[in-house]
């Protein structure tokens, strides 16, 4: 991205990080994670006054697997009776709350251990797991990220049709062509 935080990028007046981190809060399902890494300074005004836990993770140069289990470690250390997690990303800026209400609707129907995204030709986060599978997400390592234990397990995975997930903001090229298709 060039030095800037994606997480401060703005879309419909709001930076990524809050609303990601909105939509997360207005589920009200539990309490909420925040991992930070570079740019905490910059990125954690984003977050004054939301009631949610946040928590550093140093070793987020080594990968994407570090802030999940970063956060996994939060949410145990404050709610050890948690009976899931739901991951999401601050670069999908489509991910909206109907979206994840729609998730846990399909949770609840299917009865399955996970409910992830599929779009382009892919199944990934948004994605929630039942605590069964947190041993297997804090087994990641480095850039392997949830669509590991999501293809580890898909027996126990519905999916949930989420084209917009495809619009991933990692670069600035990729923010160029969202932009310019007139969403930010």
């Amino acid at each position: 991205m060039g030095g800037d935080p994606k997480q401060l990028l703005q879309f419909k007046g709001q930076s990524l990080i809050q609303r990601v981190t909105e939509s997360a809060l207005a589920l009200q399902c539990g309490p909420v994670v925040v991992v930070l890494g570079a740019n905490r300074t910059q990125i954690l005004p984003e977050l004054n006054g939301l009631p949610v836990t946040i928590i550093d993770n140093p070793a987020w140069p080594t990968g994407q697997a570090s802030s999940l289990k970063t956060g996994l470690a939060a949410l145990y250390i404050t709610h050890k009776d948690i009976d899931a997690v739901l991951v999401l990303h601050v670069d999908q800026p489509l991910v909206s709350l109907g979206l994840l209400l729609h998730m846990l609707e399909v949770s609840k129907d299917e009865g399955r251990g996970i409910v992830a995204c599929r779009y382009d030709a892919q199944v990934s986060v948004p994605a929630l797991f039942t605590r069964d599978y947190i041993a297997d997400l804090l087994q990641l390592e480095g850039d392997k990220g949830v669509k590991w234990v999501i293809g580890k397990h898909r027996a126990d995975c519905s999916e949930v049709l989420f084209e917009a997930g495809a619009i991933d903001l990692d670069s600035k090229r990729d923010v160029e062509l969202f932009r310019q298709a007139q969403l930010i």
